[in-house]
């Protein structure tokens, strides 16, 4: 049997990043064939995660990524802000980014069957090494790659140091002004681009709903109508990014904005690191105790 040196341990813990025990164990089941040792440090690791795949993954980080003329804005989650902070968990983030812009697949299902650098490894896979290492669920949640021309200007912008993340597409104006629109989108959180962006099944459920609201104060039918057109069109003032108060000057809309800086925008992203997911609910207390039992 070889024997296995704290240096050879070392050295499969720097190319894995799993537990010194956990490494010497593997060398020890291998006779001390590195390359075998990762193989069962993986498998052992895929184990681990899929004991976690059941978990809530609320958390995490959104980012923007741009290089030349794409950029991308992706959401990767997992269950605690802790992890959030990790510098392996914002390195999956950069090597998941760095491979969405330069692939662009369709959607995440497509992006977890593609290899990696092409390397054996998919994405998927080197998300499950990395849920192996950090000890949490961790999941690419969703993304979107946005392609410009040589006239057009992206704007980006992360609030919260990645909680909030903003990404537009202008043509005309300057970087500044991409830049403050990609604010706005963030603090003002614009459901559509415009009215005509709107789908008309929103639309018909939105009308259903101001009318029964309005029905329901006891206001005559007669006169309903014209009480749901002015009502509706206060909501799409409130989703729509161009009819938004501007968030540096209330006193003009988005659109104006854009117009004194003769500039529009053509498409835009945001995110928000958990929309959507139902989160369990726990204090400090108890995920401290979680996370020591690990």
């Amino acid at each position: 049997m070889a024997v296995i040196s704290a240096k050879l341990v070392k050295e499969l813990r720097d190319m894995t990043g799993a537990g010194i025990m956990d490494c010497k164990h593997a060398l020890t089941e291998t006779n001390g064939d590195m390359k075998k040792a990762v193989d069962v440090l993986r498998e052992k690791g895929i184990a681990k995660a899929a004991k976690k795949s059941s978990r809530i993954a609320a958390e995490g980080l959104a980012e923007i990524k741009i290089k030349e003329n794409k950029a991308v804005a992706l959401e990767v989650n997992s269950e605690t802000d802790f992890v959030a902070k990790n510098a392996q968990f914002k390195e999956l983030i950069d090597t998941l980014a760095n491979h969405l812009l330069r692939e662009t697949p369709a959607d995440v299902e497509t992006a977890l069957g593609q290899k990696l650098n092409g390397s054996d490894e998919t994405v998927g896979d080197h998300i499950t090494a990395a849920i192996a290492k950090i000890g949490e669920k961790l999941s690419l949640r969703r993304f979107t790659v946005l392609q410009k021309n040589d006239d057009e200007l992206f704007g980006a912008y992360l609030h919260m140091g990645g909680r909030i993340a903003s990404l537009v597409k202008i043509s005309g104006g300057d970087e500044s002004v991409a830049k403050d629109v990609a604010m706005h989108i963030a603090a003002s959180k614009p459901l559509y681009l415009t009215e005509k962006a709107i789908p008309e099944d929103v639309v018909a459920h939105e009308k259903e709903v101001l009318k029964k609201e309005a029905l329901s104060e006891g206001k005559p039918e007669n006169i309903v109508e014209k009480m749901i057109v002015g009502r509706l069109k206060k909501y799409f003032k409130e989703i729509c990014l161009v009819d938004q108060p501007f968030v540096k000057d209330g006193d003009i809309t988005v659109a104006q904005y854009l117009k004194d800086h003769n500039a529009a925008v053509n498409a835009y992203v945001r995110y928000e690191v958990g929309e959507g997911i139902e989160k369990k609910e726990e204090n400090f207390a108890d995920e401290v105790k979680a996370q020591m039992k690990q």
